[in-house]
């Protein structure tokens, strides 16, 4: 009897570990940004601060692109920072099987949690990953590997997924809690 709840309790935290990674990864593929807004940019932080931001571009984007690549990227507080042109066709940006970095400025952000690229253009472009390095913040990694649409902004907001993955790990804990109890309760 002891073994069968043992086994049954066992199931029931695997299938719930389960469920949370697949949540997980679901929440880390690129998107279409349907209600972004690139004009609003919180000034709350009087200083401005520096980001370093590296772009690769893939092996399988065109040799080269003549498309205007625009970024914004913030964090879960509102802070926005803006580059309206990161492409210079004639220095070579963005050619395939390459990486540019960028030194943007802007207002000071805690940890970047979001990030939107545009492209407008007729060439077309794949981006394999940017990441973003802050003053105040841990550097991030978003993984792209998709071609961007044209006249879209394209990319990922993770700034509600930290706080709803923690809240889900929660639940989980206090189910494990529960399982735990109920099959102690029958051993004493």
């Amino acid at each position: 009897m002891i073994k069968q709840v043992i086994l049954w309790m066992l199931f029931l935290v695997s299938g719930s570990t389960l469920s949370v990674s697949e949540s997980q990864s679901a929440s880390l593929l690129p998107h279409a940004a349907e209600s972004f807004n690139v004009s609003y940019i919180q000034m709350k932080n009087a200083g401005s601060c520096s980001y370093s931001v590296a772009i690769s571009t893939s092996c399988s984007s065109p040799r080269y692109t003549r498309d205007h690549v625009s970024i914004a990227f913030g964090d879960a507080y509102g802070n926005q920072i803006y580059a309206p042109r990161l492409d210079d066709p004639a220095s070579g940006t963005f050619e395939s099987c390459s990486s540019d970095t960028f030194q943007i400025s802007g207002p000071c952000a805690y940890q970047i949690c979001y990030v939107y690229l545009y492209r407008s253009g007729s060439d077309g472009w794949k981006p394999e990953s940017v990441k973003i390095n802050s003053y105040n913040g841990r550097p991030v990694t978003f993984y792209y590997n998709t071609y961007v649409p044209r006249d879209t902004w394209y990319g990922f907001d993770l700034c509600n997924s930290a706080s709803s993955t923690s809240s889900q790990v929660s639940m989980q804990k206090w189910l494990i809690f529960m399982v735990l109890g109920f099959v102690l309760s029958f051993w004493l």
